[in-house]
């Protein structure tokens, strides 16, 4: 038989973390897809801005040339045009009619063609710069931004008019008064900014992908550190349910670990034992119990176990206790030696009760026999008494016959008197209880033992507790047990000596009668029978005494014990419960 030890770890549903890192991931693709897009219309709005500061500078110049020069035409602003487009991220600049007609390029050659893709301008407010991105024919992609080109103050274009006519790069301006609106279209390099852009994106996907893998790292973390405190916190419950259990168990148990030393030891040991819990924790069981654990050592070192093998064991100098002893090794799942469990059960009360049992079987078997006995010998010995005084009365005082039937009567009387003891052990008691005050009948009962003892030299020390309640008891019949006891203790110190009387309460609320003799003792082989019906160790008594005593004692519910040393004394305790 082997001790397994099992633990079942705490079950979660993957779906919870599916669902969990899902949720996670589409918060932070939207935050991504927000950023990214957050970043275009930043990428939009500094083109714009800078596409509308181009168009700015670029009227400007051509305001302060016209303002400074009555020559300036269409050549200069051609110049301006060729000299402006050479900045960089610059692709082109280009002036228009509203027709989508070429009048102005950095490129002269593609002078007078024509911009036919404009129906995306119609209905839109060209006082205002606006832009869109569009592809050139190398499929490239240009932000291009665009409004009314405006190289006049006051009223605008239209209050002075200006032309640019020719379909080459000499003619320049020939019709300076023409109010035809012109349209100024800025081409922007945006590759920078895209290859910007996709840094961007390619850092958001990267600062995305680690926090989706930092958060999902962190609900596990959260995970596991909830379900480790879960775990924790139900081995404390069940190590501290299992630790009152054994506790409480009312058996001992001793448990040793892995190292062969003591590990465990229940209340229960303790008080089989007597051996403290703290003289036995980390300690090799053979320092304090008996050599190999009371012999089963080599059962467990074999790999055997022991089962309810009942022995006798002596602990710490005490005399030998009966126990009852079972032991296992503990084994877990993985088949290694954990260490050994023993368990022992004190079968003092269980011995107690049998021989409780076995008296009471011998008392019945006595209630049958003195019924026959009272009917068949002593109506003969009342005859044999009768006769025995009849015949006695014919013989003179103090002729040797007179004396042989006053012996026989001494020996029908003595004979009656063993019939009526016998009578009295066997048939039920009847008590009549009443509260009595257990300090005046103890003083009363020594009174009575008073002359005995004084004629045999005995010293009688009777110590009283004022402080004890009256207790419900038979007066006449504990009396007679405090006699009985009395007696045989006078009667053990035939050379004098003291008798000691004395009355408590104890923990369990019993008054304690103590009675001791200081005469020769009682050998350890007759305790066990002292309150057997017919065992003495007297020539003349009956053996019927001790076995009264026991008989009242448990009638009151109480108990009697003796303990006795050789040549030192006797002493009897009666427990009667409160």
């Amino acid at each position: 038989m082997t001790f397994k030890t099992k633990y079942r770890g705490i079950r979660t549903s993957p779906w919870l973390i599916v669902g969990s890192v899902t949720i996670l991931l589409i918060i932070v693709l939207t935050l991504a897809i927000q950023n990214i897009n957050r970043e275009e219309r930043y990428m939009s709005r500094i083109l714009s801005e800078k596409g509308a500061a181009l168009i700015k500078a670029f009227e400007a110049g051509a305001r302060t040339g016209m303002m400074s020069s009555m020559m300036w035409g269409g050549n200069q602003i051609q110049r301006l045009l060729e000299e402006t487009a050479r900045q960089p991220d610059i692709l082109y600049l280009v002036i228009t009619d509203e027709a989508g007609t070429i009048t102005a390029h950095n490129d002269r050659s593609k002078i007078g063609e024509n911009i036919t893709d404009l129906s995306n301008l119609q209905g839109m407010n060209l006082e205002e710069v606006q832009w869109h991105l569009t592809d050139l024919e190398n499929e490239s992609r240009v932000f291009e931004v665009y409004r009314y080109f405006r190289p006049l103050t006051g009223s605008g274009f239209r209050s002075q008019g200006y032309g640019m006519m020719g379909r080459g790069a000499d003619r320049g301006i020939e019709d300076s008064n023409s109010q035809i609106p012109r349209i100024i279209f800025v081409g922007l390099d945006i590759e920078p900014f895209e290859e910007a852009r996709k840094d961007d994106i390619r850092n958001t996907i990267i600062i995305s992908t680690i926090l989706v893998l930092l958060g999902f790292g962190g609900f596990i973390s959260l995970f596991w550190a909830q379900s480790y405190r879960s775990a924790k916190r139900s081995l404390q419950d069940a190590s501290a349910f299992a630790d009152e259990v054994v506790t409480s168990l009312p058996v001992g148990l001793i448990a040793t670990g892995r190292d062969g030393k003591i590990a465990f030891f229940n209340e229960s040991a303790e008080k089989i034992t007597g051996i403290d819990f703290d003289e036995a924790i980390g300690k090799e069981p053979d320092e304090i119990l008996p050599s190999g654990l009371c012999g089963l050592k080599e059962h467990l070192n074999g790999g055997k176990a022991v089962l309810e093998k009942e022995m006798e064991c002596g602990f710490y100098g005490r005399d030998a206790v009966p126990i009852s002893v079972s032991a296992t090794s503990i084994i877990n799942e993985e088949g290694q030696l954990v260490g050994n469990a023993l368990i022992m059960r004190d079968l003092g009360e269980v011995r107690e009760l049998q021989e409780e049992i076995r008296r009471k079987e011998k008392l019945a078997a006595l209630g049958g026999l003195a019924a026959g006995v009272a009917h068949e010998i002593r109506n003969p010995l009342s005859s044999i008494k009768g006769l025995a005084s009849y015949f006695g009365s014919k013989f003179s005082e103090g002729s040797e016959d007179r004396e042989a039937t006053d012996v026989m009567i001494r020996e029908v009387d003595r004979l009656d008197r063993v019939i009526g003891e016998l009578l009295y052990y066997a048939k039920p008691s009847e008590l009549k209880v009443k509260a009595t005050d257990i300090n005046e009948m103890l003083e009363h009962s020594v009174r009575l033992v008073q002359q005995d003892a004084k004629s045999k030299n005995i010293e009688i020390h009777w110590k009283g507790n004022d402080s004890l309640p009256d207790t419900k008891i038979d007066p006449d019949r504990f009396s007679q047990c405090l006699l009985n006891l009395y007696l045989n203790a006078i009667q053990a110190m035939e050379q004098g000596g003291v008798l000691y009387i004395k009355d408590y309460m104890n923990d369990n609320r019993e008054i304690v009668v103590e009675i001791e003799d200081t005469g020769k003792g009682i050998d350890q082989d007759d305790l066990e029978k002292i309150f057997d019906p017919y065992f003495t160790t007297k020539p003349s008594g009956t053996g019927l005494g001790l076995a009264i005593v026991h008989k009242i004692i448990a009638a009151h519910n109480g108990r009697v014990t003796v303990a006795s040393t050789m040549g030192k004394g006797t002493v009897f305790r009666i427990f009667i419960p409160l």
